[in-house]
């Protein structure tokens, strides 16, 4: 499994991962499609946008290995923002390749792209669990 240096282990000040620590010995967690209802909480909503800013400033529209990303956030922007960048896709590999939808992650959380400067990461505190 590809761990992602640099990339933020979580939403600061929240228990909102994205990332793992290790690899799931009876396999990866399939990575879905979740609906994204309007009454969601502005905390979940806040995470997405964390999330996406995350992944824009580590890999903008190039693709990217799924590797140690959280498969229950990916889920949440899949099949919108994050799509498939090989087909056949595999959604239960850890080698599974994605890219971000530049058009869709933008008209989806326009701050992230207006005001990255916004969304910055501080991983001061959190340990390297290389």
């Amino acid at each position: 499994m590809l761990k992602h240096r640099g990339f933020p282990g979580r939403l600061p000040s929240t228990d909102y991962q994205f990332t793992i620590r290790r690899a799931n010995k009876k396999g990866a967690t399939k990575i879905i499609k979740r609906e994204r209802y309007a009454d969601r909480a502005p905390a979940d909503r806040k995470a997405d946008a964390g999330f996406m800013a995350a992944l824009w400033a580590q890999f903008g529209e190039e693709p990217f290995e799924r590797g140690n990303l959280d498969a229950g956030r990916i889920s949440w922007l899949f099949g919108r923002e994050v799509v498939p960048a090989e087909d056949p896709f595999d959604p239960e590999s850890y080698e599974a390749m994605l890219r971000i939808d530049a058009k869709r992650a933008e008209a989806a959380f326009p701050e992230v792209f207006a005001d990255p400067a916004s969304f910055v990461f501080d991983d001061e505190d959190d340990e390297d669990w290389a």
